[in-house]
Protein backbone atom coordinates (compact mmCIF):
# COMPACT_ATOMS: atom_id res chain seq x y z
CA UNK A 1 0.00 0.00 0.00
CA UNK A 2 2.53 2.77 1.38
CA UNK A 3 6.39 1.76 0.85
CA UNK A 4 8.65 4.34 1.07
CA UNK A 5 12.44 2.93 -0.15
CA UNK A 6 15.90 4.19 1.39
CA UNK A 7 14.35 7.77 1.72
CA UNK A 8 17.29 10.58 2.48
CA UNK A 9 16.10 14.05 2.99
CA UNK A 10 17.44 17.41 4.08
CA UNK A 11 16.83 20.99 5.34
CA UNK A 12 19.28 22.67 2.95
CA UNK A 13 22.40 21.63 4.19
CA UNK A 14 21.35 19.25 7.38
CA UNK A 15 20.74 15.82 6.38
CA UNK A 16 17.35 14.64 8.70
CA UNK A 17 16.89 11.12 7.18
CA UNK A 18 19.37 8.56 6.59
CA UNK A 19 18.08 5.93 3.91
CA UNK A 20 14.79 5.08 5.36
CA UNK A 21 12.79 2.64 4.66
CA UNK A 22 9.06 1.92 5.32
CA UNK A 23 5.99 -0.14 4.55
CA UNK A 24 2.10 -0.26 5.41
CA UNK A 25 0.29 -3.47 3.96
CA UNK A 26 -3.14 -2.91 2.80
CA UNK A 27 -5.24 -3.04 6.51
CA UNK A 28 -2.28 -2.66 8.31
CA UNK A 29 -1.93 -0.46 11.43
CA UNK A 30 2.31 0.48 11.55
CA UNK A 31 3.56 2.62 14.30
CA UNK A 32 6.78 4.26 14.03
CA UNK A 33 8.27 6.10 17.12
CA UNK A 34 11.51 7.57 18.53
CA UNK A 35 12.49 10.94 20.55
CA UNK A 36 11.84 14.62 19.53
CA UNK A 37 13.68 15.58 16.69
CA UNK A 38 14.35 11.76 15.57
CA UNK A 39 12.78 12.89 11.59
CA UNK A 40 9.59 11.52 12.01
CA UNK A 41 8.03 14.68 10.76
CA UNK A 42 10.44 15.09 8.07
CA UNK A 43 9.40 11.93 6.90
CA UNK A 44 5.88 12.44 7.35
CA UNK A 45 6.30 15.48 5.41
CA UNK A 46 8.35 13.93 2.64
CA UNK A 47 5.51 11.52 2.41
CA UNK A 48 2.48 13.71 1.41
CA UNK A 49 4.84 16.11 -1.10
CA UNK A 50 5.96 18.68 1.06
CA UNK A 51 9.49 18.35 1.40
CA UNK A 52 11.59 16.72 -1.99
CA UNK A 53 14.20 14.07 -0.47
CA UNK A 54 17.57 13.91 -1.85
CA UNK A 55 17.42 9.95 -3.01
CA UNK A 56 14.88 7.07 -2.46
CA UNK A 57 11.53 6.47 -3.70
CA UNK A 58 7.91 6.55 -2.03
CA UNK A 59 5.14 4.28 -3.77
CA UNK A 60 1.80 4.63 -3.00
CA UNK A 61 -0.95 1.88 -4.34
CA UNK A 62 1.53 0.84 -6.81
CA UNK A 63 2.31 4.27 -8.17
CA UNK A 64 5.59 6.12 -7.64
CA UNK A 65 4.59 9.22 -5.47
CA UNK A 66 7.94 10.87 -4.84
CA UNK A 67 7.83 13.87 -6.59
CA UNK A 68 4.05 14.74 -7.26
CA UNK A 69 2.25 17.74 -5.68
CA UNK A 70 0.56 17.17 -2.41
CA UNK A 71 -2.64 17.89 -4.03
CA UNK A 72 -2.64 14.65 -6.26
CA UNK A 73 -1.00 12.59 -3.37
CA UNK A 74 -4.31 13.48 -1.10
CA UNK A 75 -6.68 12.19 -4.12
CA UNK A 76 -5.01 9.79 -4.59
CA UNK A 77 -6.10 8.35 -1.49
CA UNK A 78 -3.62 9.55 1.78
CA UNK A 79 -4.97 11.77 4.30
CA UNK A 80 -2.89 13.11 7.59
CA UNK A 81 -3.71 13.99 10.87
CA UNK A 82 -1.33 16.63 11.44
CA UNK A 83 0.35 17.11 15.10
CA UNK A 84 -1.24 21.01 15.65
CA UNK A 85 -4.61 19.64 14.20
CA UNK A 86 -4.30 22.97 11.70
CA UNK A 87 -8.27 22.98 11.77
CA UNK A 88 -10.06 26.34 11.17
CA UNK A 89 -11.34 27.52 15.01
CA UNK A 90 -13.89 29.76 13.68
CA UNK A 91 -15.78 27.71 11.63
CA UNK A 92 -18.37 25.33 13.14
CA UNK A 93 -17.52 21.31 13.23
CA UNK A 94 -19.79 20.40 10.33
CA UNK A 95 -17.52 23.24 7.99
CA UNK A 96 -14.27 21.94 8.79
CA UNK A 97 -15.59 18.44 8.30
CA UNK A 98 -17.05 19.51 4.74
CA UNK A 99 -13.27 20.84 3.83
CA UNK A 100 -11.98 17.31 4.62
CA UNK A 101 -14.02 16.12 1.71
CA UNK A 102 -14.73 18.84 -0.43
CA UNK A 103 -11.42 19.20 -2.31
CA UNK A 104 -11.02 15.22 -3.13
CA UNK A 105 -13.20 13.87 -5.92
CA UNK A 106 -15.52 10.94 -4.53
CA UNK A 107 -15.22 12.75 -1.06
CA UNK A 108 -18.22 15.07 -2.45
CA UNK A 109 -19.95 12.41 -3.81
CA UNK A 110 -19.90 10.29 -1.05
CA UNK A 111 -20.42 13.46 1.91
CA UNK A 112 -23.46 11.53 3.38
CA UNK A 113 -21.71 8.50 3.53
CA UNK A 114 -18.81 10.34 5.23
CA UNK A 115 -21.36 12.13 7.81
CA UNK A 116 -22.63 8.74 9.01
CA UNK A 117 -18.96 7.18 9.03
CA UNK A 118 -17.62 9.73 11.05
CA UNK A 119 -20.89 10.30 12.98
CA UNK A 120 -20.62 6.31 14.21
CA UNK A 121 -16.89 7.17 15.13
CA UNK A 122 -17.38 9.78 16.96
CA UNK A 123 -21.11 10.66 18.26
CA UNK A 124 -20.16 14.03 20.20
CA UNK A 125 -19.19 15.52 16.59
CA UNK A 126 -23.42 14.85 15.91
CA UNK A 127 -24.02 16.78 18.70
CA UNK A 128 -21.51 19.56 17.98
CA UNK A 129 -22.01 20.58 14.24
CA UNK A 130 -23.07 24.20 14.75
CA UNK A 131 -20.37 24.41 17.37
CA UNK A 132 -17.01 26.91 16.95
CA UNK A 133 -14.04 24.71 16.83
CA UNK A 134 -12.37 26.92 18.68
CA UNK A 135 -14.44 26.62 21.55
CA UNK A 136 -13.75 22.57 22.00
CA UNK A 137 -11.56 20.82 24.16
CA UNK A 138 -8.03 19.52 22.94
CA UNK A 139 -9.54 16.00 23.16
CA UNK A 140 -12.63 17.38 21.20
CA UNK A 141 -10.36 19.26 18.71
CA UNK A 142 -8.37 15.92 18.38
CA UNK A 143 -11.58 13.71 16.96
CA UNK A 144 -12.84 16.78 15.02
CA UNK A 145 -9.04 16.69 13.08
CA UNK A 146 -9.51 13.08 12.56
CA UNK A 147 -13.01 13.17 11.48
CA UNK A 148 -11.96 15.22 9.00
CA UNK A 149 -8.94 13.61 7.23
CA UNK A 150 -11.99 10.39 6.98
CA UNK A 151 -14.44 12.82 5.11
CA UNK A 152 -11.79 11.89 1.83
CA UNK A 153 -12.63 8.12 2.50
CA UNK A 154 -8.75 7.94 2.35
CA UNK A 155 -6.66 4.52 1.89
CA UNK A 156 -4.25 5.58 4.02
CA UNK A 157 -4.43 7.53 7.54
CA UNK A 158 -1.47 8.95 8.70
CA UNK A 159 -1.38 10.51 12.39
CA UNK A 160 1.40 12.80 13.24
CA UNK A 161 1.59 12.80 17.20
CA UNK A 162 -2.25 12.81 18.03
CA UNK A 163 -1.40 12.17 21.61
CA UNK A 164 0.28 15.50 22.18
CA UNK A 165 -1.20 17.80 24.62
CA UNK A 166 -3.75 15.34 25.66
CA UNK A 167 -4.87 13.68 29.08
CA UNK A 168 -4.39 9.81 29.41
CA UNK A 169 -7.73 9.06 29.55
CA UNK A 170 -8.34 10.89 26.23
CA UNK A 171 -4.98 9.37 24.32
CA UNK A 172 -6.58 6.03 25.47
CA UNK A 173 -9.93 6.68 23.75
CA UNK A 174 -8.90 8.56 20.84
CA UNK A 175 -6.47 5.21 20.27
CA UNK A 176 -9.48 2.75 20.64
CA UNK A 177 -10.72 4.76 17.77
CA UNK A 178 -7.85 3.66 15.65
CA UNK A 179 -8.95 -0.03 15.68
CA UNK A 180 -12.37 0.38 14.38
CA UNK A 181 -10.94 2.79 11.68
CA UNK A 182 -8.56 -0.25 10.98
CA UNK A 183 -11.75 -2.69 10.50
CA UNK A 184 -13.21 -0.35 8.40
CA UNK A 185 -10.12 -1.17 5.81
CA UNK A 186 -8.32 1.86 6.22
CA UNK A 187 -4.44 1.72 6.96
CA UNK A 188 -3.10 3.34 9.54
CA UNK A 189 0.77 4.72 9.83
CA UNK A 190 1.18 6.27 13.66
CA UNK A 191 3.73 8.06 14.23
CA UNK A 192 4.16 8.73 18.20
CA UNK A 193 6.56 9.28 20.89
CA UNK A 194 4.19 7.78 23.38
CA UNK A 195 5.43 4.30 22.78
CA UNK A 196 3.40 2.56 25.27
CA UNK A 197 0.14 3.88 23.92
CA UNK A 198 1.03 3.02 20.02
CA UNK A 199 2.18 -0.57 21.08
CA UNK A 200 -1.40 -1.50 21.85
CA UNK A 201 -3.08 -0.15 18.61
CA UNK A 202 -0.86 -1.20 16.07
CA UNK A 203 0.64 -4.65 14.59
CA UNK A 204 4.23 -3.39 13.80
CA UNK A 205 6.66 -1.10 14.56
CA UNK A 206 9.57 0.74 13.21
CA UNK A 207 12.05 2.86 16.04
CA UNK A 208 13.78 6.08 14.44
CA UNK A 209 16.25 7.36 16.22
CA UNK A 210 18.89 10.04 14.59
CA UNK A 211 17.30 9.79 11.59
CA UNK A 212 17.37 6.29 11.04
CA UNK A 213 15.33 3.53 10.99
CA UNK A 214 17.07 1.42 14.31
CA UNK A 215 14.66 -1.40 14.94
CA UNK A 216 11.59 -3.32 12.92
CA UNK A 217 9.45 -5.89 14.28
CA UNK A 218 5.89 -6.76 15.95
CA UNK A 219 4.60 -4.61 18.36
CA UNK A 220 4.58 -7.98 21.15
CA UNK A 221 8.71 -8.13 19.83
CA UNK A 222 8.88 -4.13 20.46
CA UNK A 223 7.21 -4.21 23.50
CA UNK A 224 9.52 -6.65 25.18
CA UNK A 225 12.58 -5.31 23.97
CA UNK A 226 15.45 -4.16 26.14
CA UNK A 227 16.17 -0.87 24.57
CA UNK A 228 12.57 -0.13 23.81
CA UNK A 229 11.98 -0.93 27.81
CA UNK A 230 14.54 1.48 28.98
CA UNK A 231 14.67 4.33 26.05
CA UNK A 232 10.87 4.41 26.19
CA UNK A 233 8.75 2.46 28.99
CA UNK A 234 10.63 3.66 31.81
CA UNK A 235 11.19 0.13 32.60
Amino acid sequence: MLEIDRLNVAYGKVKVLWDVSLKVKEGEAVGLFGPNGAGKTTLVNSVLGFLRPISGKIFFDGIEITNLETHKIVKLGIALVPQERELFPAMSVEENLRAGANYVPHGREKMKEAFELVFTLFPVLKERLKQKVGTMSGGEQRMVAVARALMSFPKVLILDEPSVGLQPSIVSELFSKLADIKKRGVSILLIEQNVRQGLKVVERGYVLENGRIVMEDSSQNLINNEHVKKAYLGL
